[in-house]
């Protein structure tokens, strides 16, 4: 999947959701369009596994945002 073809607008509305609350509270002051759309598609790969493969990797589907986003923002 190409990142130019990712909207955020396309996203499920539960990814959305948790992708805004993570940003409200940790990206205060930034362009969040612009950081999310340069991880999108790292978004879209994270949501894509199930919860088991997510448990694996010691995350849970709530944890998505900041793992995406941990180099840049404090999780």
């Amino acid at each position: 999947m190409a990142e130019q073809d990712l909207h955020t607008r396309f996203l499920p509305a539960q990814w959305r959701r948790d992708l805004d609350l993570f940003l409200a509270e940790h990206a205060a002051g930034m362009n969040a369009y612009l950081i999310t759309r340069t991880r999108l598609e790292s978004l879209v790969q994270m949501y894509a596994l199930n919860d088991s493969e997510l448990a694996a990797m010691g995350l849970a589907r709530r944890d998505i945002p900041a793992f995406v986003f941990e180099d840049i923002l404090p999780g």
